[in-house]
């Protein structure tokens, strides 16, 4: 059943619009200062970034998606072996189904294809409160030999979905147990609809090393959950639910604040380098990429780096237009409010 909804969310994700229609992610509401006189050589611009130790030649991530089904087999093999050509990052679909049924492990392993890239097993972390513990956590980072661990939050999904997992109490120590138990970084994100300053807070309070925005204005999984409920009156609610969420301009600026030492990625509607830039000098160190990848990976490697490479070569040309030769003085680009 959980198997068959995960091939269920990665057909509508593909084949049907299931972004935000009124909320967008906020990155029409401000630009960079433009430097017409950068004093730069734009071959001379170096985008590497170091995320938890690792070194990586652009600073994206390729965000959580998908696996459990032999499509998403095939998406997350083209997605791993373009972040190993590319030098970028990348984290796999929650592994759930895979540590309930161990024939589905090979949807997820990718280190065939990507021996060198910084990888991120994902466990959703309400599954602490229905029986997953440190033993699960460990188990998923192993399986896909992982160098972290991300741990979902996802609320409004669980409500909008009939039987889902929803109760979130008492999730805070049991994450913080996790992050002391386990010898890789734990990274924990939003599904897509922000985190806020005071969230961001408690999660770095509780020794998470990384956090993930996932803001709202990118792909929504209540329109997704729209299209799978059982029920107009469950259709009704989902669809009540359709602008909810943190923008993620907001939400990255409000992780910032409550959580100055931990590593921020930016995610949630990134659809350019333009974005990825402005996601980096709002106070990201990294950016997410999920939803415009997914059709490129169904396809073909060489169309998941074609995109890819036309995210970094964006954001190359966006600090040459701003004067920052390095990611970290792309932090300190002023940002202009519309």
């Amino acid at each position: 059943m959980h198997n068959r909804r995960k091939a269920e969310h990665l057909r509508i994700a593909l084949e049907e619009d299931v972004q935000f229609k009124g909320l967008t992610s906020g990155f029409e509401r401000c630009r960079l200062l433009h430097c017409a006189l950068p004093e730069l050589d734009r071959d001379e611009i170096d985008l590497s970034a170091t995320l938890f130790g690792k070194s990586l030649s652009a600073p994206f991530v390729i965000s959580a998606m998908t696996g459990g089904t032999e499509l998403a087999q095939r998406i997350n093999e083209n997605l791993a072996s373009a972040a190993q050509e590319l030098g970028i990052a990348m984290e796999v679909g929650s592994q759930r189904a895979a540590i309930e049924d161990p024939a589905l492990i090979s949807t997820y392993r990718v280190r065939h294809v990507a021996p060198d890239i910084l990888l991120f097993a994902n466990l959703g972390a309400v599954q602490l409160n229905y029986g997953y513990g440190v033993k699960e956590c460990r188990r998923a980072v192993e399986m896909i030999e992982a160098d972290g661990l991300v741990l979902h939050l996802n609320p409004l999904q669980e409500a909008l979905q009939e039987g889902g997992d929803t109760d979130f109490s008492g999730l805070l120590p049991k994450i913080e147990a996790v992050c002391r138990a386990l010898e890789v970084p734990v990274v924990v994100k939003e599904v897509g609809w922000g985190i806020s300053e005071e969230v961001a807070k408690r999660l770095a309070s509780a020794g998470v090393a990384g956090i993930e925005v996932a803001g709202a204005g990118g792909t929504s999984w209540s329109e997704i959950e729209k299209r799978l409920a059982p029920r107009e009156s469950m259709r009704r609610i989902a669809e009540d639910f359709a602008e909810w969420g943190i923008p993620t301009v907001e939400s990255i600026q409000m992780a910032r604040r409550g959580a100055p030492e931990a590593v921020i990625i930016g995610s949630g509607g990134i659809r350019t380098g333009v974005d990825a830039a402005k996601a980096i000098a709002l106070g990201a160190d990294a950016v997410g990429l999920a939803h415009p990848l997914l059709r490129p990976a169904a396809e073909s490697n060489e169309a998941a780096v074609e995109k890819l490479r036309q995210f970094i070569e964006e954001l190359r040309i966006a600090m040459f237009c701003t004067g920052a030769k390095t990611i970290a003085q792309l932090k300190e680009v002023p940002i202009e409010w519309i």
